[in-house]
């Protein structure tokens, strides 16, 4: 669903903003082949303009969803769309055992965390049936080429009774909150992305909302993957957003 923008609503409302300019959104290969080479080309900063573009929330909200988890120490967690390891070096600290996969040679790369390392597809996991207790993903959905197999990638490899922790961005429900969101998000942020990055990366990024599918569509994705007990939460007032769920079936 993700390989191409939703005519069919997303999970908030994202609307441009006057001075952004638009980004083409590809579909299929050519999405793939985008996201890879962009990631390639922002990883040696990635850390710094995330810091700057979250005021450091990003981190806070990672911790918020490792502890979703609910998973005992020494739990095996896959984190998908690994990137430099964030997501990594706060599930090494709540003693549990992380592992990473990205699209991107240049993320990997970057990666200085120690754990177990992998190039992989996300809709196709180099990862036998249950292989691992629980996975984390942040901010990734949207980057998907197509987010339904890789959500039965997710499902396929998670034994039943683990969990799922998804991080993604969202928009706030307080109409002032919502504004300087949207002009921060949607006008400065490209901005910060061009003078310490790479612009057209940090340009696509606001447009790449348009992938991310409606609540219901997701919910509806993960009862197919075989996740039961969705849960969807909204962060810091709507700044950012947390999925949840549970494998079906008996551990």
């Amino acid at each position: 669903m993700s390989g191409r923008p939703s005519s069919r609503g997303s999970t908030a409302s994202f609307e441009p903003v006057s001075g952004v300019t638009r980004v083409d959104l590809p579909s299929g290969p050519e999405k793939t082949e985008l996201v890879r080479s962009m990631f390639d080309a922002i990883a040696p900063r990635y850390d710094l303009v995330n810091r700057m573009m979250t005021f450091g929330l990003d981190m806070h909200w990672r911790r918020q969803s490792v502890r979703a988890l609910g998973l005992p120490e020494g739990s095996l967690v896959l984190d998908l769309a690994c990137g430099t390891g964030d997501f990594i070096g706060i599930l090494q600290a709540a003693g549990l055992r992380p592992l990473g996969m990205d699209l991107s040679s240049g993320m990997l790369a970057a990666n200085h965390t120690g754990a177990p390392l992998a190039q992989a597809d996300g809709a196709w996991l180099p990862m036998r049936r249950a292989a691992v207790e629980g996975v984390t993903c942040g901010y990734a959905l949207r980057n998907f080429t197509d987010l339904g197999p890789v959500l039965d990638e997710i499902g396929r490899v998670v034994r039943p009774g683990g969990r799922i922790s998804l991080l993604e961005v969202d928009e706030p429900s307080n109409g002032l909150l919502l504004a300087g969101h949207r002009v921060w998000f949607r006008r400065v942020v490209p901005r910060i992305g061009a003078l310490l990055s790479d612009g057209p990366a940090y340009r696509y990024l606001p447009e790449s909302t348009a992938y991310l599918p409606s609540t219901t569509e997701l919910r509806a994705m993960l009862g197919e993957a075989g996740f039961s007990a969705v849960n969807q939460r909204p962060l810091s007032g709507g700044l950012s957003q947390l999925v949840t769920a549970t494998r079906r079936g008996r551990p």
